[in-house]
């Protein structure tokens, strides 16, 4: 049965997230607080964590979270969903590292829906290893098989979103892919500003491992496009 932990300090709310929830069949750790919610975690990582910002006295509270939930995985699904819809929280929550960042006015059967496609991908992690499931492109290597991105032999750490929308570009060299597109591949549904977030925290980590990185091309009104020439 799948884990899902929900920090959430406002009682009623995160009641109901959790009975929704577990009448799907997904097993339910609620907590009202970050410090309680880290030492859960330090013990036992959930499957799938859903972070509200504002946690307690702590008004950025689950942005902290956040940050620590990755550096103890790469790959833990992480989605926020707090009240707060502005752009600046909204590119935040993702370039912390969350998968995916959803408004409290979301439906249940919406945030169901979300949920399952975020555990759909997740799951290729477990997978059983299957062979030429490798593909490399000059310094780029990725392996489909342990979702690892290498540059020049250096581990770039992806999110699952993050991993999934460069293997769309990368796959077919100097093709664009259209936001549209790199959604579908990434199986997320969000608006075209969230992918331009995505993109632009991709290029910052392979940026990181190296300056001179340039290999994602803006193809203005059209979408993005891997060139490897560059």
């Amino acid at each position: 049965m799948k884990r899902i932990a929900i920090v959430e300090d406002e009682a009623a709310i995160r009641e109901n997230y959790k009975d929704v929830l577990q009448q799907q069949g997904y097993s339910v750790q609620a907590y009202a607080n970050r410090p309680t919610a880290l030492a859960a975690f330090n013990t036992r990582l959930p499957d799938l964590a859903i972070i509200d910002i504002g946690l307690e006295d702590e008004i950025d509270g689950g942005f902290s979270l956040c940050q620590s939930l990755r550096a103890m995985s790469s790959t833990l699904p992480i989605i926020f969903l707090t009240a707060r819809d502005s752009d600046f929280d909204t590119v935040c929550g993702l370039r912390l590292g969350a998968d995916d960042y959803l408004t409290k006015d979301i439906s249940f059967p919406h945030l169901v829906a979300r949920i399952a496609a975020l555990f759909r991908r997740s799951e290729l992690v477990g997978a059983a290893p299957e062979e030429n499931n490798l593909l490399e492109r000059g310094p780029l290597a990725i392996d489909g098989n342990r979702m690892q991105v290498t540059w020049d032999q250096q581990t770039i750490e992806l999110t699952v979103t993050e991993f999934w929308m460069v293997h769309a570009l990368a796959k077919r060299p100097g093709h664009v892919r259209s936001r549209q597109e790199l959604m579908t591949e990434a199986k997320i549904f969000v608006d075209d500003s969230t992918i331009t977030s995505h993109v632009k925290r991709i290029r910052k980590k392979f940026l990181a491992a190296d300056p001179n990185f340039e290999c994602i091309d803006t193809v203005y009104g059209m979408g993005y496009r891997w060139d490897s020439l560059a």
